[in-house]
């Protein structure tokens, strides 16, 4: 910027080293927040599977004629 004022060039200056400065932050929040999103969305997408692993589990005892006094593997 060849005609740009001193001012002018110290302001930008100033406010590139603000951004710089605050990146790391804003890069660990957002690591945060997708690590607590991923955290979520595996917990829920775990428990669907134990639920269709114990449903299955369920199917199969009662094909095979088996009697489960155990309540958990009733879906």
């Amino acid at each position: 910027l060849p005609s740009a004022s001193p001012v002018f060039i110290s302001l930008l200056s100033s406010q590139a080293e603000n951004l710089l400065c605050r990146l790391p932050e804003n890069f660990q929040a957002l690591t945060e927040k997708l690590t607590l999103r991923n955290i979520l969305f595996g917990t829920w997408e775990m428990g669907e599977h134990i639920n269709d692993l114990e449903k299955h589990v369920a199917d199969l005892m009662t094909e095979a004629g088996v009697e489960n006094s155990n309540e958990e593997f009733r879906v």
